[in-house]
């Protein structure tokens, strides 16, 4: 009797073993992305989205455009849907804050990519690049473009998102050591390509002077080049981006872009989504803060044929 019923204790434990694994494996994580009509945010979702089924679990990517109302809609559709996760790039550094306490206070656990909330301690962990360190890279490489004399213009991106601002501090922060060089204009493009093309065309008709720009994001970069090529002024003209997307990869090879800024998304990405499964069955993310940050890589002329795959440079 007594083997007997050892035997059925540990058939028990495994079948609950199973149970447990199982539920993991069944479970839903939600992805809620920017807008992935931008190559940068479809690659993190697709990224996010393929690592949680390789982890077992079932996974949507939705996508909030920019426009808090719609993020908060899909917050509530995740939490409708019992979400083990929620895997959400935020639309807003402040106006993000209310659908993340809504997730929490469901009991969902949030795990921020790509750009941060202005509130620690309600996601379990932001995970972004270090968009300072990157600035840096992509200044230092601006100027060696360039030159160290002339006007210059900046296109800045969205407000709301601090990764702008702090892209924009670290180019002010080199530039500002060459005092021959003088930014004359900076306009708001919000990481748009078509805004980015109209914004150089008034740039360029005030300042027909200007010897380069300096964006914050290759989408307004690649718009710039467009207004550039139209105006015949690309050849006087030099462009730095930032992300590392595939069209500004092959605008570099085409020598209409001097540079870009890798942003590791793809490597983020996954990352989050494997905090969030480690959390799910262990109450930790295994990271040792919330916030994380992820260095950027340079991609010139010089390396660019290292570059393998949407947002990924092989070193």
């Amino acid at each position: 009797m007594l083997k007997t019923g050892k035997r059925l204790l540990l058939a028990a434990i495994a079948a609950s073993a199973i149970m447990t694994s199982q539920a993991w494996a069944d479970g839903l994580i939600s992805i809620i992305v920017n807008d992935p009509a931008n190559p940068y945010w479809l690659t993190e979702g697709q990224v996010a989205k393929a690592t949680a089924e390789k982890l077992g679990y079932t996974a949507n990517v939705s996508a909030h455009k920019g426009d808090t109302n719609t993020e908060s809609t899909l917050v509530d559709t995740a939490i409708t849907n019992k979400s083990a996760a929620i895997i959400l790039d935020p639309a807003n550094a402040d106006g993000s804050v209310g659908a993340v306490k809504k997730a929490v206070a469901a009991g969902i656990p949030v795990f921020l990519v790509n750009a941060e909330i202005n509130q620690e301690g309600l996601a379990k962990a932001q995970l972004v690049s270090n968009n300072a360190q990157g600035a840096a890279l992509g200044a230092q490489q601006w100027v060696k473009s360039v030159g160290e004399k002339g006007n210059y213009v900046e296109l800045f991106g969205n407000p709301a998102d601090n990764n702008a601002a702090t892209r924009s501090n670290g180019y002010e922060t080199v530039l500002t050591q060459y005092p021959d060089l003088v930014k004359v204009a900076q306009e708001v493009a919000n990481w748009d390509r078509a805004m980015g093309y109209k914004k150089m065309q008034s740039m360029l008709q005030a300042h027909p002077d200007i010897i380069g720009v300096i964006s914050g994001n290759d989408e307004m970069a690649l718009g710039a080049i467009a207004a550039l090529k139209e105006a015949g002024k690309l050849n006087q003209v030099k462009v730095g981006g930032f992300d590392g997307s595939p069209d500004a990869v092959a605008a570099i090879k085409a020598g209409e872009l001097q540079y870009t800024v890798l942003q590791p998304v793809a490597v983020f990405s996954a990352e989050a989504v494997k905090q969030a499964d480690n959390f799910i069955k262990t109450g930790k993310t295994g990271a040792s803060s919330e916030k994380q940050l992820f260095d950027c890589l340079l991609i010139t002329p010089d390396n660019v044929s290292k570059y393998t795959g949407p947002f990924t440079l092989s070193q």
